[in-house]
């Protein structure tokens, strides 16, 4: 591979970006990045804690700087974050520097990956995940369909067959 692309999974909590792209990462002998873990290491501190302390608007400017300096990288795999896509800036940064990947799950899925998970802010709330994961789906996933180069579905399959049908897909 004379030029070394980036592939940057886009996508809902719960649709495997992480798990599924390290599975990638491996099979394309690429350095993979994951934006919430990279944001952890640079503060020091989890993501629930970020949020605690500044809020989303605060969480999310400091996603938009690690993205912003990971997808300057070259021949990376990078995992972001569900609402990153929020942010025009990111959104541009993605679409310009790599191949962009929107693993799509149903809200059944997300509900079921999630239910057990007490890092995600988002959904440690009075409100139902159910209502929230559709909330954040009606806002979302357009701006996931309109940044993908590549639409693959994960509910009922394995990381390591989503990462061959992606690696098919994007002809590498």
């Amino acid at each position: 591979m004379a030029e070394k692309r980036n592939i940057f999974l886009v996508g809902p909590m719960g649709a495997g970006k992480s798990t599924i792209g390290r599975e990638l990462a491996d099979k394309l002998h690429l350095e993979f990045f994951d934006s919430d873990q990279e944001i952890e290491r640079r503060t020091g501190a989890d993501i629930a804690w970020v949020f605690d302390l500044e809020g989303e608007e605060g969480f999310r400017l400091r996603e938009e700087s690690v993205i912003e300096d990971l997808s300057e990288k070259q021949g990376i795999v990078l995992a972001t974050g569900g609402g990153s896509v929020i942010s025009a800036q990111v959104r541009n940064h993605l679409s310009a520097r790599g191949i962009v990947v929107y693993l799509e799950t149903t809200i059944d899925k997300q509900v079921a990956r999630t239910q057990r998970d007490r890092r995600r802010p988002l959904l440690q709330t009075d409100e139902e995940p159910r209502t929230v994961l559709e909330n954040l789906a009606i806002e979302r996933n357009p701006l996931y369909e309109e940044i993908a180069d590549v639409i693959v579905q994960t509910d009922d399959q394995s990381a390591k067959v989503v990462a061959s049908k992606i690696v098919e897909r994007l002809d590498f």
